[in-house]
Parts: C-alpha cells; sequence; structure tokens
C-alpha cells in the first residue's frame, strides 16, 4: 500500500504522526509524510523508513489571526502542488491528513478524483481551538464559519479519526455520522516509550513540562506555583521543553519571578530524545487551563510519562477526569498555582506516593498503549482501501475509555 501523509506539523516531534507511519512501513507500506520545516533543517529526509518532505519552515510566533491564516493557506497551496505532482507520477492507495486545519484535507483533491481514500485525522478540534487560542465566543461569526469548514472537510473525507471520546460525542452531534468517526487517542509507543533507569545526578529533583508552549497549555501557572515551593524544595527545579507563543511572556515571567537559576525553557526535541528526558525526570506537570479548548484537549504526554514510570500532576480538567482518577494522577484545581504548587510539594516530599502513582499508571497504560490498539488504526486502513477486507474493530468498540 502507497499512503501519504501530510500534516501543518513538525515530523520529528509528533508522535501521533510518527506512531502511524512507522507502523504502516513497520509491516511493509510505502509512506511518504509532507510537513513543515524547522530552520535549518533539509528539506528531505529518511527517518526509520518512512520519505519525509518538508516544504515549508515556520516559526511558532503567531500573534496575529491573518498572519496564522496566512500560514496555513501557503502550506495547502505548497501541499496540494507537491502532493499532485507525486500522486501524478506514482499514485497514492490513502491520503492520510492531520488536522489543524481542517481544510488542509482539500489538499488531497487531485488523488481524491483519482481514487485514493481520505482520512482526517482532527488532533485538535478546530473551532473550539480557534476560540481560545483568540479569544472569541461560540456564538461568533468565526466560529460558526468554522464549524462549517468542519462539515465541508468531513464530508470531502471517506473517514475521520478524532483524538478523544468527548470530541467523539461533539463531532457526531454536529458534522458526522457515527459509523464514519473512530476515536483513536494519543496512544504512546511502547518501543520509544518505557520504564527505564534514571542516568543523571540523583541530587536534583527534576520537574517536567514537555510540549507546545500555548496559553492553554497553563505554563504560567506552573512556573508561578513552581516559585511558591522553590525555598522549601532548594534541590527542585522546573525543565520545560517545547516552543510556541507563550515563550517570550514564560521567559519575562521567570525573570520578574527571579526564577533564572531555577527554571529552565529548552528547546523542542525528536520524539526519540524527549522520551530519554522524561525517563531522567523525578515529577511529570500537565497545567492545562480548563476553558473550552484546554479542558477537552487530552495531552499526549500523559501516557507517555506513565509509560515512562514517571509520576504526573495534572489540571482536573473535564477531559481527564473523564479517563483519570487519584489513584492514577495527582490532581489540582485548574488555574489555581497555590494548589499546584501544594500537590508538587506532596509529591515531592512523598516517595511512596510517587511510587503508588507510578505503578498504578503503568498498569492503566498497560491496557492503553499503541501496541495493543494499533490493530483499530490498520483495520481501519485496510478496509477503507478493501471494502473486502475484514474489519473487525469497529468504531463503537473503539469508543470505550479503557
Amino acid at each position: 500500500m502507497r499512503v501519504c501523509m501530510i500534516g501543518y506539523t513538525f515530523y520529528d516531534s509528533d508522535n501521533r504522526v510518527r506512531r502511524y507511519a512507522e507502523t504502516l512501513v513497520k509491516r511493509g507500506d510505502q509512506v511518504d509524510v509532507i510537513a513543515l520545516k524547522r530552520k535549518n533543517q533539509v528539506s528531505f529526509d529518511m527517518v526509520q523508513g518512512v520519505k519525509v518532505f518538508r516544504v515549508q519552515e515556520r516559526e511558532k510566533n503567531e500573534k496575529k489571526k491573518i498572519t496564522y491564516l496566512f500560514r496555513l493557506l501557503m502550506f495547502l497551496l505548497k501541499s496540494f502542488v507537491f502532493l499532485s505532482y507525486k500522486h501524478w507520477k506514482k499514485p497514492y492507495d490513502l491520503i492520510h491528513v492531520h488536522s489543524v486545519p481542517d481544510f488542509e484535507v482539500l489538499a488531497a483533491l487531485i488523488p481524491k478524483i483519482f481514487g485514493a481514500k481520505i482520512i482526517l485525522d482532527i488532533h485538535d478540534i478546530v473551532p473550539e481551538f480557534y476560540e481560545s487560542k483568540f479569544d472569541t465566543s461560540n456564538k461568533s461569526f468565526m466560529f460558526k464559519l468554522l464549524v462549517f469548514i468542519e462539515k465541508i472537510s468531513i464530508l470531502f473525507s471517506d473517514h475521520v479519526i478524532i483524538s478523544n471520546h468527548i470530541w467523539y460525542k461533539t463531532l457526531i452531534s454536529r458534522s458526522v455520522n457515527e459509523n464514519k468517526c473512530t476515536t483513536i487517542m494519543n496512544y504512546p509507543d511502547n518501543s520509544i516509550f518505557f520504564k527505564r533507569d534514571l542516568i543523571r545526578n540523583k541530587k536534583k529533583f527534576i520537574v517536567l513540562y514537555p510540549g507546545t508552549l500555548n496559553w492553554h497549555q497553563g505554563l504560567d501557572i506552573a512556573v508561578k506555583a513552581f516559585g511558591l515551593l522553590k525555598d522549601r524544595v532548594p534541590k527542585a527545579e522546573f525543565h520545560i521543553y517545547g516552543g510556541g507563543p507563550a515563550q517570550k511572556k514564560l521567559t519575562f515571567l521567570i525573570k520578574k519571578l527571579g526564577l533564572e537559576n531555577r527554571v529552565f525553557l529548552k528547546d523542542s526535541v525528536s520524539v526519540n530524545e524527549i522520551a530519554g528526558i522524561m525517563a531522567n525526570s523525578d515529577l511529570g506537570v500537565i497545567p492545562k487551563r480548563n476553558d473550552c479548548f484546554g479542558g477537552e484537549a487530552f495531552s499526549t504526554k500523559t501516557l507517555e510519562f506513565m509509560s515512562l514510570g514517571v509520576p504526573i500532576v495534572v489540571s482536573k480538567t473535564k477531559i481527564d477526569q473523564y479517563y483519570f482518577d487519584e489513584s492514577i494522577v495527582k490532581f489540582f484545581e485548574p488555574e489555581n498555582e497555590k494548589d499546584l504548587a501544594e500537590a508538587m510539594l506532596e509529591l515531592i516530599n512523598n516517595k511512596e506516593m510517587r511510587d503508588k502513582l507510578s505503578q498504578n499508571a503503568l498498569n492503566f497504560v498497560g491496557k492503553n498503549n499503541w501496541e495493543v490498539k494499533k490493530h483499530i488504526y490498520l483495520d481501519l486502513v485496510d478496509f477503507l482501501v478493501n471494502p473486502k477486507s475484514p474489519r473487525q474493530h469497529t468504531t463503537k468498540l473503539a469508543d470505550k475509555r479503557k
């Protein structure tokens, strides 16, 4: 099978896209990926058997809506031309498009006309994402327009994948029939995320956040919380890996609170590198805001920390309460830096609690990881390309929490 994946994303650090692509390659399929390019990256690369074509450079520094939209449209145009040319030279059987944005699926117009099957994979539900990112209302014209675009994009697709069960309910209530939609969470790849021993100086206690630096991720809350506890735990450091629109404000906040020697902002790294870094931390923190988007967006890093045996402090959002309880994670009240500080302090000082959470989380993720769940994706892909092939795992079977 020949497959092309398209995503307005950096392939090297996008575990969800890499997981699909590398799984297909391992079973003998040919996979090309059209993605973004970081500064100084090569335009073409071979990563674990996957051909990666980077067609547009991006820096995550959009402050205006028009800038953000312009870059999305430019990527749509470039990916449309590139994909059409590649398909003309040697046709693809399947095009797997990763959203945000939903309308990126239109880049697959020519392959669709000539018979390729199209999957739209919605990582983040776009209308709510826009509402949170630019502080608009769900009654605004733009929100309604984005819902309309969502419906058109889904109509264009042969099947839709959504990344959590709350958003599955949202989509089938407004944009898609349940038989055309499958939930596949951000399950960790066992070959990358697995429990291992610390290989660093154990005299320090490392609190870690890896991921995009957006406002809804709540990193400012975590930095303030760490400022409240730093004097009570002098051996602790807070390491933040990633880039994004909130980076400059976080840098200013760290300096303002006098935390330059305790809180460290570090660049994004590849999936394989970040797995090793996460494994060498003592405590993970997922400090999301509980707004219209953050409250329902499931963090990829949650299950990854669990797979590595690292205990986590998690904002008590709607989505995290849906999947977890206090036996698996340590909750704190969303957007409350004092409560977050107390939660982190309790775990820093209580190794027995950390070990208990870690073991319970390992048990949970043992049943919820990519090796266990990948058949849902592979069955779907095979069924779309060849409808006569048996599909053992339907949408309804996939729609289970645990």
